[in-house]
């Protein structure tokens, strides 16, 4: 599959730069380290690259593959799901305005609490070990952990925003906007260009990314699949 662009692949591009740290597999087909994130990258979304996907990862391994078209799934990988999803970039040069939030940032003794709050709103795979991605922030009321947001993929000089959640008994309280305008801050401050990746029937999400000034690159699909023996 011909890819033009490196947020055509940006598992595989994260993997190769900003991620290479947290890299197994080959140069074909490489993936996150499996307490941190189940993602897999595949220098074509061949199928000689699932092939050797297949052939350098443990038995009965999970994986998410990003492609930004429909690809066929060899037979010794099960299809568990797809996900059709919109690929996000922002563009301008300046953050969005409002005011600072009243952010925490987040540590390795709050994973238990951004574990329960991913299983609640299911923004997004999460492992014991995705916080060392990097600039994970939370809203804590009454010492509960109520909304978050971090960073997720690293293909430079693009920074994904990802894991953006709020608890349902704290929607509509600005948390999301306010934690977004964060990440976009820090991506901005580093010279990078932020980005991310929402389901594409999730109007109300797609909206507020918009009013942030996130705009529609292209389409993506999430193929979760598992190894069969």
């Amino acid at each position: 599959m011909y890819m033009k662009h490196i947020l055509d692949n940006p598992i595989y591009h994260a993997l190769i730069s900003g991620h290479q740290a947290f890299a197994k597999g080959t140069d074909q087909a490489n993936y996150y380290q499996e307490d941190i994130a189940s993602f897999a990258g595949l220098k074509d979304n061949s199928a000689a690259d699932f092939e050797a996907l297949y052939q350098n990862s443990p038995e009965a391994s999970l994986f998410v593959v990003f492609t930004p078209e429909p690809t066929v799934i060899p037979e010794n990988w099960k299809l568990l799901t797809h996900i059709d999803m919109f690929q996000m970039v922002y563009e301008p040069k300046e953050i969005p305005t409002g005011a600072d939030a009243d952010f925490t940032d987040l540590t390795a003794d709050d994973v238990p609490e951004m574990t329960a709050l991913v299983e609640l709103t299911q923004p997004g795979p999460f492992r014991p070990r995705t916080i060392v991605l990097g600039n994970y922030t939370g809203v804590f009321k009454d010492d509960q952990l109520v909304a978050m947001a971090g960073h997720r993929f690293h293909p430079t000089p693009y920074t994904e925003v990802s894991a953006v959640c709020t608890h349902p008994d704290h929607l509509g309280k600005g948390y999301a906007y306010q934690l977004l305008r964060e990440q976009i801050k820090r991506i901005l401050d580093r010279s990078e260009t932020p980005f991310l990746h929402v389901r594409n029937d999730n109007h109300g999400a797609v909206k507020l990314y918009q009013k942030l000034g996130f705009n529609i690159r292209t389409e993506m699909i999430a193929y979760v699949i598992q190894k069969i023996a």
